[in-house]
Parts: C-alpha cells; structure tokens; sequence
C-alpha cells in the first residue's frame, strides 16, 4: 500500500529533513584524510541525540539481512556501493578516497532518509565525474517527480542520463517510498520506461536514490550481510533525497 502523507505529516518531514541535512553537511566536513569510519559513525550518533532524533538505521532489520543493522550511518568507500559498516572493522580514510555517508532519522514520528557522496582530499579527475554525473542524476529523477508522471519516468530519467554519460545504473538497488516508516511501497527503480509502474499522486513521499558505477553494473552482497560491493571493484557513487510530490512540483526535504 502506497501511503499519502497529510500536511501534518509533511511538516513534519520537513523539520526531519532539515535536520538530516544539517548532520551530512557536519559529516562531509569531517570527511578528511585521517579520520575514520567508526569516528563518522560515533558523531552522527552524537548529532542525531543533540538534535533530540532518532537514529533510525540502527537496530533496523530489513528482509533481506540475517542480523539488525549495527550503527547509525552506512559509510561506503570507493568501490562500496552502499551499506558500508562503518563501526566494524573501521576504515581509515585516505587521500584520494570517496566515502558515501547515508543516513536516516525520525523527528516526532516521521522518516527522512538521505545520502551524499563526498571527495576525501583531493580526487582523481575520473572520480570527480563520477560524483557530479551520480548528483546531476539524482537531481533529473526529482525533476521528473511530478503528480501524473510515473515510477518508470524517474527512472528512465536518471538511468539515460548515466548510460550517456558513459556510467552505470545499478538495478539490484533503489529508491522507495518514506515516511512513516524507512522503506515503504513503491519501489522507485534508477532505470525503466516512461509511463511504467506507480502513478504519484500529491502526497506521495519517496526516496531517490540513484547508484552509480565507474565499471559495470554487476555488483556482490558480502559476508557481513550488508556491505554492497562493485563485482569489478570500480568506484562507486550515491545520493540520495526524500522528496515530497506535490500539485506544484517535487518538494525536496533534505536539501
């Protein structure tokens, strides 16, 4: 069941948004060479309490996984594509790296879900493409976020869009809806055909979230039941917004 969120509810979100957006933009500036993952992990922890939100990913046990997942923030470096552990074995970030950060919170009952990926110092010239072709994409799936467009249209959008620009989609993962819970129905696919699948309707909430591969699109599950990797070990970027669907336009909450 797609759930429409009243105006109560999208308020809500916004202040849930806002908030979100504000503990990312703390953990990209902490994004230096040095620092590790379990450090990111530890002041996302100690924002999200400061702020009076809920952590939302940690202690959350999705379907597909054999165990809750154990911390705050995935944290995936370069050729992890998402749900890197960042308080197991923790990473040690270096010149060089790309560290997508990922995150979701719940301010008095309502869900925002969002994810960036940053430079750590400084970055090849092929990985700076990378992100800005993974963000540039994000922001088209938004743009086509409209009442009567489809499912299929967001990805048609985003997964043209990467194949041009000599990029890979991949399509095991995606984009859902939010809100009242963190991975609600529909199922918003980085590839399809316009026309195709869910209708939105205002009222809608959704998370895009498009992931894309330097490589191929093939990817690996690890071990840890989490960890995504590229199956060729390329790089790989992230983004991720709650997006409110509305008579006027799409309406991004964690901007």
């Amino acid at each position: 069941m797609i759930h429409i969120k009243t105006p109560e509810d999208i308020a809500k979100l916004k202040k849930a948004g806002n908030i979100l957006a504000e503990i990312l933009r703390a953990l990209k500036k902490m994004s230096v060479p040095g620092v590790t993952t379990e450090e990111l992990d530890d002041e996302a922890a100690r924002l999200m309490d400061e702020y009076g939100v809920e952590p939302v990913l940690l202690g959350y046990h999705p379907e597909f996984a054999p165990r809750p997942y154990p911390a705050v923030i995935c944290a995936s470096v370069n050729d992890v594509v998402v749900h890197g552990i960042p308080n197991e074995d923790p990473y040690t970030l270096k010149d060089g790296d790309i560290i997508s950060l990922d995150t979701a919170l719940a301010f008095e009952g309502m869900i925002a879900d969002s994810a960036i990926t940053v430079a750590v110092g400084k970055i090849d010239a092929a990985s700076k493409k990378l992100i800005s072709v993974t963000h540039a994409a994000c922001d088209r799936g938004i743009q086509a976020a409209q009442v009567g467009n489809t499912v299929g249209d967001i990805g048609h959008a985003i997964s043209s869009y990467v194949e041009r620009e000599g990029f890979s989609i991949v399509e095991e993962l995606s984009g859902h809806g939010v809100g009242y819970a963190v991975h609600e129905e529909p199922f918003v696919a980085n590839f399809g055909n316009p026309g195709e699948g869910d209708v939105l309707e205002a009222g809608m909430v959704i998370a895009i979230e498009p992931m894309v591969n330097m490589g191929k699109k093939q990817v690996v599950f690890e071990k840890d039941g989490y960890t995504v990797r590229t199956k060729d070990r390329s790089r790989s970027a992230h983004f991720e917004h709650t997006v409110v669907i509305t008579e006027k336009g799409p309406v991004v909450v964690t901007r």
